[in-house]
């Protein structure tokens, strides 16, 4: 029940440790499965699977809850063309000058160019767009933690796309944009990430990678 002030009670359920270590580990197995793909079915799917994924990334943390994150769907295929185009332009001049070679060298595991036939191909693009400010009550106002927000909800989103059974890719066709203008974003919004969303190809291959150990990444202190 909510008090005068605002707050309401947090219920919390307490588990085992026991169960505890076994969800973690068993959610641990299967994010561990989860691969960025580049070749993406044409087989569309229910869009509220998305928008489920949606209402998820919607529950992350974000500095003073201004949840200053937009997420737009794109299903139109006319709309789709008009993005892999400017994307492919912008990732030419990256691959042809902007880049350095070391950024070039580090590329060619992933076989990667300037074409992004993935764009049209995937039956959903979710563009990602950080608002820098908002608005409330037509004054505009701050938002706080912008990136670190809207990092945490895109990683909270991709998780759940990936629990539901379905494939992403995080592209970053830098700068980005055009993306804003394509889909008429106010002026308040960056682009932040282009994640087309489907069904694997059924012949996908990835590259063979191997993820940095616990002791890498982490240190008891």
């Amino acid at each position: 029940m909510e008090n005068s002030e605002g707050f309401q009670k947090y219920e919390h359920v307490r588990k085992t440790e026991e169960v505890m270590s076994a969800e973690s580990l068993a959610y641990y197995l299967e994010m561990n499965k989860r691969r960025s793909i580049r070749n993406f079915s044409l087989d569309k799917f229910d869009i509220e699977i998305i928008k489920t994924a949606i209402k998820t990334a919607n529950t992350a943390p974000s500095g003073a809850n201004k949840q200053p994150w937009f997420y737009a769907i794109v299903q139109s295929s006319e709309i789709k063309k008009q993005i892999r185009e400017a994307a492919e332009k912008e990732e030419f001049e990256n691959y042809h000058g902007r880049m350095s070679d070391e950024w070039l060298d580090d590329l060619k595991k992933f076989g990667t160019n300037h074409i992004k036939e993935f764009l049209e191909i995937a039956p959903y693009l979710v563009v990602v767009f950080k608002q820098v400010y908002g608005f409330e009550n037509g004054q505009k106002q701050n938002n706080y933690y912008v990136n670190e927000s809207v990092g945490i909800s895109v990683g909270m989103f991709l998780s759940a796309i990936h629990k539901s059974g379905l494939v992403a890719l995080t592209h970053t066709p830098s700068p980005m944009n055009f993306l804003a203008k394509v889909l008429d974003r106010p002026e308040n919004e960056r682009a932040y990430l282009l994640i087309p969303v489907g069904y694997p190809s059924v012949d996908v291959q990835v590259p063979m990678i191997k993820r940095k150990s616990i002791d890498d990444v982490s240190r008891v202190y």
